[in-house]
């Protein structure tokens, strides 16, 4: 089964802050976020344009998202997608929620990635 994707619009920064910091209140303003919090860390994606004083960060990521809902029972959609950028030489930093999957790629491969999706069979929303 082939999927549709769909890149958002948005660049994206990921940062890192100590596992014990409060998450910065302007995340919240951001259209589109996620909050991982460990025993080790606190990281959080969000629109670039969101400025945090994070201690470590990686900016420039575009991202791409499988169109869903998906249903728990579907195996393999993130391990194919990801195989299939591996293969491109293309590193990935993905997100799951309960509806669905976010891949993100550094900017400057984000045409290379979509030609190898698309090479391999899936469709891109426009």
């Amino acid at each position: 089964m082939k999927l549709q994707l769909n890149i958002l619009k948005n660049l994206f920064t990921i940062h890192r802050l100590p596992q014990n910091h409060e998450i910065p209140s302007q995340v919240y303003k951001s259209q589109f976020y996620s909050i991982s919090k460990t025993d080790d860390e606190l990281s959080i994606v969000c629109n670039s344009t969101t400025r945090l004083n994070s201690e470590k960060s990686e900016t420039g990521w575009s991202c791409i998202k499988v169109e869903g809902p998906l249903d728990f029972s579907l195996t393999g959609i993130l391990a194919k997608i990801s195989t299939v950028l591996a293969e491109a030489e293309i590193s990935i930093f993905t997100i799951s929620t309960f509806d669905t999957d976010y891949i993100l790629v550094k900017s400057e491969k984000l045409p290379v990635a979509k030609e190898a999706l698309l090479a391999y069979g899936y469709n891109f929303n426009l």
